[in-house]
């Protein structure tokens, strides 16, 4: 199914999120990517999917999204360079009238936790949670296709410690 997908993502920030959600286990890696899409397989608790996104302006994204066979799904990962498979436990809730998904990565990218919400608009006025940190939404390195490539563990500590206005890249 063919969706506009509007994501803001932000870092969090100390633990009033947690025990809101039970957390369930994400492990997805990426077939296909060139600068403007991606193809997708994850395996998100017992349920597989394949995702092909393409990217649009701003934050916004062109996404379809099937469900296939779990087997198929994890053949799929198995065939992929265990360093290219991300690992995360989702936490899915509602907060002030908006769901929100926590993503605490493990392996790699242990230390990383990333929450995203998905809006109808980029303008679409929302209410930020204590628990929100700083908003990551339009730098690359924090999409999951690029933590594929570059792991959160790899990354500098001046990288680790971006300030709003430095390497948007």
């Amino acid at each position: 199914m063919k969706q506009q997908e509007i994501e803001r993502k932000f870092l969090v920030k100390g633990e009033g999120w947690r025990g809101r959600a039970e957390g369930v286990l994400f492990r997805q890696g990426y077939i296909a990517r060139t600068q403007d899409r991606t193809v997708r397989v994850r395996v998100a608790g017992e349920e597989g999917t394949l995702t092909i996104k393409y990217r649009g302006e701003g934050i916004a994204r062109s996404e379809f999204e099937y469900r296939i066979p779990l087997d198929e799904a994890q053949a799929l990962l198995d065939g992929l360079d265990p360093g290219e498979v991300i690992e995360k436990k989702r936490f899915t809730f509602e907060e002030h009238g908006d769901v929100w998904e926590v993503d605490e990565f493990m392996g790699a990218n242990e230390g990383l936790i990333v929450a995203e919400i998905e809006l109808e608009s980029e303008e679409q006025a929302f209410m930020k949670p204590e628990w929100l940190g700083e908003e990551v939404s339009k730098i690359s390195r924090y999409l999951n296709v690029e933590l594929s490539k570059l792991p959160y563990k790899a990354w500098t500590s001046e990288q680790k410690s971006l300030s709003k206005n430095k390497n948007h890249s």
